[in-house]
């Protein structure tokens, strides 16, 4: 039974939790960080989509059964490898998605609609969304997207609109990186493993990474020196932090192109020394300009 524990913790994926910090964004850029109580609730919030995710990532590997035993890496997951039982593993996606949806309402009536359209959402690209093209990589997208109004929502501040353009055209760019890493590692079975990938191609997807990667520069790049931005903050200097973004973008590109990765974007952001430092200076830099510097 630990055994099994074991693996129905693993099959959590708990690294993939660091996805779940983007509900942290609201916080951050709403300078509430110091704030200990509306930090408290986005940190319950996180917790509680951290539950929900898992959910997902379970029923994800129990519809995906078949196919990840074709793939090199996700074949060695506790389901495909046949290490966890199936029933254990609905189970525990149907107690974590009921307990995560419905501690949820306790933080607010629309946090519990959001964290129930996600799932519900979820559930369908498990099943129905991720096998069309271009739509599958959209679904992902508006995913991340939901992770920030969540993160809004539960601290009740208003999102600026240039945050979910931004975060909408960087999980576009991950999407099409990640399909390129599959087309790339899968050969000739892509299509065994996941059926929208016959509809992708090298070449249409360097297309869209090109497109996506400068939509996301310069998105964020307007944000930074856009009125609403300079107004709400007080401050002129948000555009200091545009380099960071580059680079990590940049990097990011490299580790898709040269040493053929990108497969996992949480994976790189854990193991990439470059992209890790990248994103802490980035961090600490917004930091210092919303809370250190004066204005």
């Amino acid at each position: 039974m630990l055994k099994q524990l074991k693996f129905l913790l693993i099959s959590f994926r708990p690294k993939q939790w660091i996805k779940n910090l983007f509900i942290f964004a609201a916080l951050i850029f709403s300078a509430n960080l110091l704030n200990l109580p509306l930090f408290l609730k986005t940190l319950q919030t996180f917790l509680l989509f951290c539950a929900l995710t898992s959910s997902i990532y379970l029923i994800n590997d129990l519809a995906d059964l078949k196919q990840d035993k074709v793939h090199p890496e996700k074949k060695k997951r506790p389901l495909p490898s046949g290490k966890l039982k199936p029933s254990l593993a609905i189970a525990a996606a149907i107690l974590l998605a009921l307990s995560s949806i419905s501690l949820s309402l306790l933080l607010g009536s629309n946090l519990g609609l959001l964290f129930a359209i996600y799932f519900l959402l979820f559930v369908l690209y498990s099943f129905i969304l991720k096998k069309v093209a271009i739509l599958d990589i959209f679904i992902i997208a508006i995913g991340f997207v939901l992770r920030v109004i969540a993160g809004a929502l539960v601290i009740s501040v208003s999102l600026s609109h240039w945050i979910l353009i931004c975060t909408f055209f960087l999980a576009l760019f991950l999407g099409f990186s990640k399909r390129r890493h599959e087309l790339m590692v899968l050969g000739d079975n892509h299509s065994l493993h996941r059926v929208s990938l016959s509809d992708y191609g090298l070449d249409f997807i360097d297309q869209m990474i090109s497109v996506t990667t400068a939509s996301a520069v310069i998105s964020y790049a307007l944000y930074t020196v856009s009125p609403e931005t300079i107004k709400h903050f007080g401050t002129d200097k948000m555009f200091y932090t545009i380099p960071f973004v580059l680079y990590g973008i940049f990097r990011y590109l490299y580790l898709v192109y040269k040493r053929k990765e990108g497969g996992s974007p949480t994976e790189a952001l854990l193991t990439d020394k470059a992209l890790v430092l990248d994103i802490l200076f980035w961090v600490l830099t917004i930091l210092a300009i919303l809370y250190l510097i004066p204005k």
